[in-house]
């Protein structure tokens, strides 16, 4: 997934980066932006699309996660914004991926 971003401008800035509370997948920066995405892989649809995995509790944890994230990492000084990768498997095997910018 990061490669996705590297592709359109974009640094990562953190990889999985863990607390006791949670866990932030990927960590992004374009320009002044801080971009946290959510990254959700599914094979297929049985327990609902990988969008809908990131309910509004999941959010919540996500904000507060970001927040850390931004304390311990001197704040960011810009723009904050939260995507969510959906990630398919094929039965092939192959890969596709849908990328909802600023998805809450």
């Amino acid at each position: 997934m990061a490669t996705w971003y590297e592709a359109r401008g974009f640094a990562v800035v953190d990889r999985n980066w863990r607390t006791r509370e949670g866990e932030l997948d990927l960590v992004l920066r374009a320009g002044r932006t801080i971009v946290f995405c959510e990254v959700k892989t599914r094979r297929d649809d049985t327990f609902g699309s990988p969008f809908e995995a990131v309910t509004p509790t999941k959010q919540r944890r996500l904000r507060a996660l970001a927040a850390r994230w931004l304390a311990d990492h001197g704040g960011g000084g810009g723009a904050v914004r939260f995507d969510v990768a959906a990630v398919r498997v094929g039965v092939d095997g192959g890969l596709s991926v849908e990328v909802c910018c600023g998805a809450f």
